[in-house]
């Protein structure tokens, strides 16, 4: 079914829960039939909404011929008319409106916008007399006209308002994928960037540019993990979340070592004193926990005390994974903890320094990618990010009443094989 031209108009008074109640009053009210919302203008005049008990047979978006209503001569003067019966009425008596539609009652207010343009009226007509020229009324009709010009205007209001968060989600819906894009883009030249510094160093470089190299190196290795970030929010942004594929590996404790390697070249005024106490095998995405740690990593060296510590933990006790990240630095306030694995949230203090604020919530997701937890504590002057995760050597065949305890050995001493 095509849309009425006037539909806008129909649907906004459609959408009013008011309408329904105040035609229904009106009847009530007055005894009259047939009571409607009308869009009138110089040319048309349309039904929005009707109550007819009379079968007048009007409904939204039924129209009459404008000159053949009394509405007409309403919208063009901006004042009622109010008819208790058309036939002994000294000025409607002739009119050919009251013939020509049936009634002999009738009564109509112009409803107006709050700019002073008339939206069209709220009318009522019967076949049979009443005295609408009853003090009440009128007054009734008036205060009821008002409320729905208000209403109108508010829906205006409701409908800007919900354009402007729909153009404001779109515009953020189209730089997620600008950046998606971007940061998808870039991965090819930093890769060639990474092979060229592998090349250059079995060419062999002199120590002060093997320092050098070693550093951009570093540099490019940041810029990678950004862009990784950028992916996996994007990911998640698209309903996709990060994807996390755990598997039996015997690559998590390298990968752990091979970034904390990366970090201390990048910032080697920072020391990272590193315990790995891990199994041969876990069971966890490798490649994802080296994200997490490199995360973990960034975030204390940019909120940790510049030239401080930073104490890196990682083993299984009992099953259970945990890796732990501590700075000494200033404490985190405890209103700001909720909100700190949030995309885009960023902890401010004097040793901030410009990011993203991507890095905990990449970390956070990853964390619930393996049905674990990410969590903050801070104590004398130390902040702790620990991951926990169970279930980390499941489906290692293991003797019954043995357990698991760091660096491949069983509790009694027993290797694993």
């Amino acid at each position: 079914m095509k849309d009425h031209d006037f539909q806008a108009d129909m649907d906004a008074i459609g959408r009013s829960t008011q309408v329904p109640v105040i035609l229904q009053t009106v009847l009530l009210a007055t005894g009259m039939g047939f009571a409607a919302v009308a869009r009138v203008t110089d040319s048309r005049w349309v039904t929005c909404r009707a109550l007819d008990l009379i079968d007048f047979g009007l409904k939204p978006g039924s129209e009459l011929e404008v000159e053949s209503t009394l509405c007409h001569e309403v919208r063009q003067t901006q004042t009622e008319i109010v008819i208790d019966d058309a036939r002994n009425d000294p000025v409607y008596c002739t009119r050919h409106a009251p013939e020509r539609h049936g009634f002999r009652s009738y009564i109509s207010v112009p409803i107006m916008r709050a700019d002073g343009a008339i939206f069209g009226t709220l009318c009522a007509i019967d076949p049979l007399p009443h005295a609408l020229s009853d003090g009440r009324v009128l007054p009734m009709f008036r205060l009821f006209a008002k409320l729905i010009g208000d209403g109108l205007d508010n829906d205006d209001t409701l409908r800007r308002a919900e354009n402007t968060v729909d153009d404001q989600r779109n515009l953020a819906e189209a730089q997620e994928r600008f950046i998606a894009i971007l940061a998808h883009d870039l991965r090819n030249p930093l890769s060639v960037l990474n092979a060229g510094f592998r090349m250059m160093e079995r060419g062999g470089l002199a120590p002060e540019t093997h320092k050098i190299a070693t550093l951009m190196k570093g540099s490019v290795q940041r810029m990678s993990d950004l862009i990784e970030n950028l992916l996996d929010r994007a990911r998640k942004r698209q309903g996709g979340g990060i994807v996390v594929e755990p598997e039996l590996t015997d690559a998590l404790a390298p990968a752990l070592r091979q970034i904390i390697g990366e970090q201390d070249a990048v910032t080697p005024e920072q020391q990272i004193q590193a315990d790995i106490d891990l199994p041969d095998r876990v069971r966890c995405d490798a490649p994802r926990l080296a994200q997490l740690l490199s995360n973990l990593l960034g975030n204390a060296r940019t909120h940790g005390t510049y030239g401080g510590e930073i104490r890196v933990d990682a083993r299984v006790v009992d099953g259970t994974l945990t890796l732990a990240v501590a700075n000494e630095g200033d404490v985190i306030l405890p209103e700001h903890v909720p909100s700190l694995f949030e995309p885009f949230s960023q902890m401010k203090g004097k040793n901030s320094r410009e990011g993203l604020g991507l890095g905990l919530f990449i970390a956070s997701e990853i964390a619930k990618g393996h049905g674990g937890t990410l969590n903050v504590g801070t104590d004398a002057g130390w902040t702790t990010f620990t991951f926990t995760m169970p279930d980390a050597v499941q489906g290692l065949s293991l003797p019954e009443g043995m357990q698991l305890s760091g660096r491949g050995t069983l509790a009694g001493g027993s290797e694993i094989t």
